[in-house]
């Protein structure tokens, strides 16, 4: 088997094997200063995946690792096969989707235990209760973290359905700024409407069915993307925020100025959390989309805007609890246009900012994460977490 290794900033207490996600999957098995990483499975819902998956998983297991690792999303083929395994090891360590995506690039660019600013950006992770995340800041190291920040939640109209058909997002985004009266707006994407499809979901999202609330950067670029590139529909999951990232990169200023006007992404205080609302994004994107301002404009206007949303809320996190470190992770920053420019804006307002240089900014290096967040935390937390494996096997 072909492993990625990573020399780690720490030596792992036992040793440990993390079962990675459900898509662009890798195992990882860590043992004192090293973690080696598997190939790539692309998705587990596949047999040949899932077969590739279970090989690899089997030959690090002839290690005999003392602990696993795993995301507690109920519907990961990688969770329920480790959980089902007959001899793995008595301790069970859940790891959150967000947390170990911060993780693995703490530890990729061999960053020692301390409180960083995590922002985790992907299209969908298990958060606490269940919760839908994507968009996300936290206050975090090893041992744990603390959600702070993130993207205002949208429901996902239809579920999975939303990623191949990012139009019902746009809907609700456009629903959100104007009401009902959003389908008068003078813009061609609306030609392409189907309003009675649009008023059932609307309907079924209401009433909660088969439409979760997400907190997802990932659901956000593809709303962006649907409007400003005016299609509907996608093949796969992040084709039009691709598509939208290529037609930013073609526009180059004519006028002379050296600033541009961004959209206004607001943020504001809610409880001990804060929210930054895209609504105000939505309706910038609409005045320039009627103004017919160059689409390749609009698509480099929403990316600025966005890097420097997360500028802000960094800086508000930095001086509200005295951390200089930012960590950037999640698949939404394998957009290098996005990345490039948050990056170039964090370190400008005096921040140390991390992102992944040997290792994808997707779910791939999420094993890395759950290795090394299981194999930090002390013998006391880990004796809490022990699962009962009659129970797991059921």
């Amino acid at each position: 088997m072909r492993v990625n290794i990573i020399n780690l900033p720490f030596k792992i207490g036992q040793s440990v094997l993390a079962f990675g996600s459900q898509t662009k999957n890798t195992v990882c098995f860590a043992k004192g200063s090293n973690a080696y990483i598997s190939r790539i499975h692309q998705d587990l819902s596949e047999p040949n995946d899932f077969a590739g998956f279970e090989r690899d998983s089997r030959d690090f297991l002839k290690k005999k690792p003392r602990m696993i690792a795993y995301d507690p999303h109920p519907e990961y083929s990688s969770s329920s096969f480790a959980l089902r395994l007959p001899s793995f090891p008595e301790k069970a360590f859940p790891v959150y989707h967000h947390h170990a995506h911060i993780g693995a690039c703490m530890a990729e660019n061999g960053i020692k235990n301390q409180k960083v600013i995590g922002v985790a950006f992907d299209g969908t992770g298990l958060g606490p209760g269940n919760a839908v995340w994507g968009g996300e800041f936290l206050i975090c190291d090893y041992l744990g973290f603390k959600r702070l920040a993130h993207l205002r939640e949208l429901p996902l109209a239809g579920a999975e359905k939303a990623i191949l058909e990012p139009w019902r997002l746009s809907a609700f985004w456009l629903y959100r700024v104007y009401g009902n009266g959003f389908s008068k707006l003078k813009i061609s994407w609306l030609r392409k409407l189907d309003v009675n499809k649009w008023r059932l979901i609307k309907d079924a999202a209401q009433k909660g069915v088969n439409s979760p609330m997400a907190s997802s950067a990932g659901r956000l670029f593809d709303a962006a993307a649907s409007l400003i590139l005016g299609k509907m529909r996608a093949e796969y999951e992040a084709q039009l925020p691709r598509e939208l990232e290529r037609l930013a990169l073609r526009w180059t200023r004519d006028d002379g100025r050296e600033t541009i006007s961004v959209y206004n992404f607001k943020i504001r205080k809610d409880a001990e959390k804060y929210v930054i609302d895209p609504a105000g994004a939505f309706k910038g994107i609409i005045n320039d989309l009627k103004a017919k301002r160059p689409k390749e404009e609009i698509a480099y206007k929403f990316h600025l805007s966005l890097a420097k949303a997360i500028e802000k809320m960094c800086v508000i996190l930095s001086k509200r609890k005295k951390i200089k470190t930012v960590v950037l992770s999640g698949g939404v920053f394998q957009n290098k246009l996005l990345l490039e420019m948050s990056e170039y804006l964090l370190k400008r307002a005096d921040l140390e900012v991390f992102s992944h240089n040997k290792l994808s900014a997707g779910d791939a290096s999420l094993s890395l994460g759950q290795a090394v967040i299981a194999g930090f935390t002390p013998a006391s937390i880990l004796a809490r977490c022990e699962v009962n494996k009659k129970l797991v096997r059921g």
